[in-house]
């Protein structure tokens, strides 16, 4: 009888299952390859890694800044009134003038809170059109309310309210006066003349309270 030669072939199952093992050990090799630090010539071991592939964004939140506005309060002795200043908190970048601003007559339109100390004689129906602050120059633009109701003194007043307001972060500034884009060189029915471009200083030449 003759001896049967051995069968040296594997059959084709325990082939697949060697194959199988072997791309698992090696994508094992491969991950800890690509996720394990590496060394450097010049400095500490690089690690690899991988982005985020949903980032969370986090909302940006404007951070509140001290801005002044000018109210009306009466002398001591009873017999004129003076601007007087009132800190505000404003949500708006004061590297950004025409911004800060834009804010801050918002807060002065609204008219004066509890404690102020002070009052306003500028129309609750006025609106802000626009802020513009470019150089030493700041252009303000209100509704046409802002002329009606009041005699000279409360014109005078609210005037001052709008040029102190708008100096605010440059004492030194030129203010000019719109309404509903129209610069007026009179105001109301009295007829308060404006000497454009308005500042401080001719604010106080020209007029008094």
């Amino acid at each position: 009888m003759k001896e049967q030669p051995k069968n040296n072939r594997i059959s084709s199952g325990v082939a697949a299952t060697i194959a199988t093992a072997a791309v698992a050990v090696a994508g094992v090799v491969g991950y800890f390859a690509m996720n394990s630090p590496r060394e450097t010539p010049d400095g500490p071991p690089i690690v690899n890694v991988s982005p985020n592939p949903n980032p969370v964004e986090t909302p940006q939140v404007a951070k509140e800044k001290t801005a002044t506005v000018y109210w009306l309060q009466e002398t001591q002795d009873g017999t004129n009134f003076q601007l007087v200043p009132q800190s505000v908190q404003v949500q708006a970048d004061i590297n950004k003038p025409s911004e800060f601003l834009e804010a801050s007559f918002q807060r002065l339109l609204a008219g004066p809170t509890e404690g102020s100390g002070g009052s306003s004689t500028i129309p609750q129906a006025t609106k802000l059109l626009g802020v513009k602050a470019e150089g030493d120059e700041v252009r303000v633009n209100l509704s046409e309310d802002f002329q009606f109701g009041g005699g000279s003194a409360s014109m005078i007043g609210r005037v001052g309210q709008v040029v102190y307001t708008a100096t605010a972060l440059n004492p030194n500034a030129k203010v000019y006066l719109d309404l509903n884009g129209k610069q007026i060189e009179v105001l109301g029915g009295e007829g308060l003349e404006l000497q454009q471009p308005l500042t401080r200083d001719n604010y106080k030449k020209n007029f008094e309270l």
